[in-house]
């Protein structure tokens, strides 16, 4: 739903590419889902800094992120890229799914057996969050 969404809304603007990611839950663990909270803040500064980045090349970028519990195989994340050429938006696209891993401020929980429990041993200290984040 999203996707097309997007895609109607940029269909006529004379882009060659778009590039869509959809990250889905998998089983793992024996988890039944995902939980994931969200620092609003910081995630719509750093999107906005994509946003510019993307421009700057001629693109579009686009992204969605669940709140909440996600079950499994179920969607959580969605980003896309519209360019004018496809070498452009596969470059664009992997780079942005990468720094989204490492620097954007959702937190990822596991949902097993009726509790949430917060998923440390998969999760990436944010730069600059404080005396534990990462150093550059």
């Amino acid at each position: 739903m999203i996707l097309k969404e997007w895609y109607e809304e940029e269909q006529k603007s004379n882009y060659g590419a778009f590039i869509p990611f959809v990250g889905t839950i998998r089983q793992e663990d024996g988890i039944d889902g995902l939980s994931f909270d969200i620092y609003e803040p910081i995630l719509v500064r750093w999107f906005e800094s994509w946003k510019q980045k993307a421009q700057e090349s001629g693109a579009i970028i686009k992204m969605a992120h669940s709140r909440g519990d996600v079950k499994l195989h179920e969607s959580s994340y969605i980003a896309a890229v519209f360019s004018p050429k496809r070498k452009i938006a596969l470059a664009f696209i992997e780079h942005f799914v990468e720094d989204f891993k490492a620097s954007a401020p959702i937190w990822k929980y596991d949902l097993k057996d009726g509790q949430r429990i917060y998923a440390r041993d998969r999760s990436t200290a944010i730069y600059g969050s404080g005396i534990l984040g990462a150093k550059k």
